[in-house]
């Protein structure tokens, strides 16, 4: 099973988000809040990209394998077909 998150990024959004909730109390409800916002979108956006890259990346790296295991099938085919007609 693989694991939900990398260590790092669970440290990014823990960081974001106790930073949020500082500026939230220094700021308070103003106009910088909206910033505030959009780093915290911005890095959690940013974090779900990195991890659907990962998924996307271990599929191909699946299916070039198998594509891999097919042409070697039938490359072992294709030698041994030709070892049989020359030996008859």
């Amino acid at each position: 099973m693989p694991k939900s998150s990398d260590p790092w990024s669970i440290i990014v959004i823990v960081l974001t988000v106790a930073l949020f909730i500082l500026a939230l109390f220094v700021k308070g409800f103003t106009k910088g809040l909206l910033v505030e916002c959009g780093v915290l979108l911005v890095s959690i956006k940013l974090i779900l990209m990195a991890k659907k890259t990962g998924v996307i990346e271990e599929n191909l790296e699946r299916r070039l394998d198998r594509i891999e295991k097919l042409l070697s099938e039938e490359r072992d085919q294709k030698l041994d077909r030709s070892s049989t007609q020359s030996m008859t």
